[in-house]
């Protein structure tokens, strides 16, 4: 692929994914993310084969970003086990463009919406969330090596957090208050702490 196409191509996904998290999957029709993006219907359809496969990459390019950002903050950053999972769950209380940054998770954003709708895209939520319990567990793993986190079964934890904190988010959005997410952090500490 070209430089420009690839170019291309992840401007389109970029664009959807700003749609997406302000509007919905659903709601976000083919001509506005194309005047949006300012690009060609052919663009489009020569890297998608529809607003489904679109869809589906669009979580995976999602994805993709993510776990590199939590190798980042997991493997690469310094500090124990538990000062890399705190400063992780402490982000998603920080603000971006306004926003949120727990709000921009597309887990939370698509989850409900697009389950009945397409198993393809479904299968690929699950598998970005199956992605981040597995990091979150293997950096639980270094924090029961290095003494800064007691607990007994690294993946269960991984997935009651995980759990906690989508739960969390979606009660954020609900009461439009950083207050659940604060109640998260609170949780997490006690949960993991020795």
């Amino acid at each position: 692929m070209t430089v420009k196409t690839e170019t291309t191509k992840q401007h389109i996904l970029n664009t959807g994914y700003e749609l997406i998290l302000s509007k919905g999957f659903s709601a976000m029709g083919l001509a506005e993310l194309l005047k949006t993006a300012e690009v060609p219907k052919g663009s489009f359809y020569h890297y998608f084969n529809s607003k489904e496969h679109f869809g589906e990459a669009v979580i995976a390019d999602y994805f993709s970003n993510y776990v590199e950002l939590l190798d980042t903050l997991f493997v690469q950053t310094p500090g124990s086990g538990l000062e890399r999972l705190m400063n992780y769950f402490e982000r998603w209380l920080e603000f971006e463009n306004g926003r949120c940054k727990a709000h921009k998770c597309l887990i939370v954003k698509l989850g409900a919406e697009v389950s009945d709708l397409s198993d393809t895209m479904r299968e690929e939520l699950l598998k970005g969330a199956e992605l981040i319990t597995a990091a979150i567990a293997q950096c639980i793993e270094l924090g029961i090596k290095d003494g800064s986190i007691d607990s007994q079964n690294s993946l269960s934890s991984a997935n009651t957090l995980y759990h906690l904190w989508l739960g969390a988010t979606l009660m954020s959005k609900l009461t439009q208050s950083l207050e659940p997410l604060q109640s998260a952090l609170n949780a997490t500490r006690s949960l993991l702490k020795k």
